[in-house]
């Protein structure tokens, strides 16, 4: 017995590389998507077109990920997943490279879309991949991690754009390229995880022998789309990530208030880079996020939702306050990136103004963070093993949507406000306008907590029968 337990569920070791790797790549996926934000300036300026025309590209790109994640899920919760992940993740490195070595806008805006076809495939296989590797009890915490590799890696690309790329904005691209290939050759290690294996209604099936051989049909999609609580799960993205969305301009909102402060570009664009970095560190607080969300979901079975629901809503005030409490930039103008960064970090104790934007963001992100591992978790919880990679790219879908709208359609907002309120104002105004749309959000949250109890039980059911077909030897 215990070998056949070790030959399927792997050893300790390699599930937990497995895991870091997974998580890594999750992370790298929101990389190439920070990457491009805090490099308009000089792409725009190297390519000959408008800063808006960039907006543009991160807006489709969005947008081509997330309709190629459905086609990857639907696949991944078919087939083997490992050969998927692989190619996802060799494709969108190629783009990224493809991006690096565009010498005009049009071979740029292909590449970044050729990216984002393999973007698609990191995110919606990876995470029905990872939630086999989670106990529910846990699934909070784990997907907090999860959620934050990508919080992490978003903050890693504008601080690399902007650092690297502030005078060749091209070196960036190459750098992850590089990284990209690497983790492709990592992915060849990795254990392979067989679907089900961390539900407890089919442990002892499994251990004794069983396999879980469940697959998705096209009969199941409408089912799917039947059960309540998904619905609330992947409509909320249209609204949340509206405002997650335009958040990407947080780095252009601190450049030009920097430049408004008589800042040279090349410096305005690193001090956005550095301040938009320093207050994405509340993200880091999903993790508290995800122990309330394990912690309370033990208690009922709505604790999950209502967490995201509160969080989200509490944060609305903090992010007004942030886009206008004044702050005093304090810098080397034409100094390198090394001295710049040092007299952002330094301003933090120095400068009550920027101390208490850091506090402000840190406090608005770590609410919103709350969203994140309880939006995974309660995928999991409300959906079979072989259905979650699909209605997490279904969401995703929804989320690539408003994410679009949120990046796009706010650049056009910023245009339109320059005519009653000049920069850096405009962008402010334009991005407190847009974290309004946190509030259905938080509704939506309200109303997956009344029918997430039914759903998760329904799951449990059908789980506990299936495990009796398979310790029983019945035919799936």
């Amino acid at each position: 017995m215990s070998g056949t337990r070790v030959s399927r569920r792997g050893n300790a070791a390699h599930r937990h590389y497995s895991v870091v790797v997974f998580v890594v790549l999750a992370s790298l996926d929101n990389v190439a998507i920070g990457l491009v934000p805090p490099l308009y300036g000089p792409i725009s300026g190297a390519l000959d077109v408008p800063q808006r025309m960039l907006g543009l590209v991160t807006a489709v790109s969005f947008l081509v990920s997330a309709v190629a994640a459905v086609g990857w899920a639907y696949v991944g919760d078919r087939s083997n997943r490992k050969p998927l992940l692989m190619v996802g993740t060799l494709v969108w490195a190629a783009g990224t490279g493809g991006s690096a070595l565009a010498g005009q806008y049009p071979t740029f805006l292909v590449a970044q879309l050729v990216a984002a076809v393999g973007l698609g495939a990191v995110g919606s296989v990876g995470f029905s991949v990872v939630t086999d590797l989670i106990s529910p009890r846990r699934r909070g915490l784990v997907m907090s991690f999860w959620g934050l590799s990508q919080g992490v890696g978003t903050l890693a690309g504008t601080l690399t754009g902007g650092l690297l790329g502030a005078t060749d904005w091209r070196r960036p691209f190459l750098l992850l390229t590089v990284v990209g290939l690497a983790a492709t050759a990592a992915y060849l290690f990795t254990y392979d995880i067989p679907r089900g294996q961390s539900e407890p209604e089919l442990a002892e099936a499994l251990d004794a022998g069983g396999e879980y051989d469940y697959r998705i049909s096209r009969a199941d999609l409408p089912r799917i789309l039947a059960r309540r609580t998904n619905r609330w799960l992947i409509l909320q993205g249209l609204t949340a990530q509206a405002a997650f969305g335009s958040l990407v301009w947080l780095p252009v909102l601190f450049s030009q208030r920097a430049e408004a402060q008589g800042y040279s570009p090349a410096t305005a664009v690193v001090v956005g880079s550095v301040f938009a970095t320093l207050f994405q560190l509340g993200g880091a607080l999903s993790i508290v996020g995800g122990l309330v969300g394990d912690a309370l979901q033990r208690r009922t079975p709505s604790g999950r939702a209502l967490v995201a629901a509160v969080g989200i809503l509490a944060a609305v005030p903090f992010y007004l306050v942030l886009f206008f409490v004044p702050i005093h930039i304090d810098v080397p103008d034409g100094g390198s990136s090394g001295a710049v960064v040092a007299a952002v970090l330094s301003s933090v104790l120095t400068e009550p103004t920027v101390g208490l934007s850091l506090l402000t963001a840190v406090v608005a992100l770590a609410l919103t963070s709350a969203n994140s591992p309880n939006w995974f978790a309660l995928i999991a919880d409300v959906n079979p093993p072989e259905h979650r990679g699909t209605v997490y790219s279904l969401g995703n879908l929804v989320n690539g949507v408003g994410r679009a709208a949120g990046n796009g359609v706010v650049g056009l907002v910023f245009g339109g406000l320059r005519l009653a309120f000049p920069p850096p104002l405009n962008y402010a105004v334009g991005l407190a306008a847009f974290q309004l749309f946190f509030i259905p959000t938080g509704i939506m949250y309200w109303l997956a907590a009344r029918t997430s109890p039914r759903d998760i039980a329904q799951v449990n059911a059908l789980l506990h029968t299936r495990a009796d077909r398979l310790e029983g030897g019945a035919p799936s």
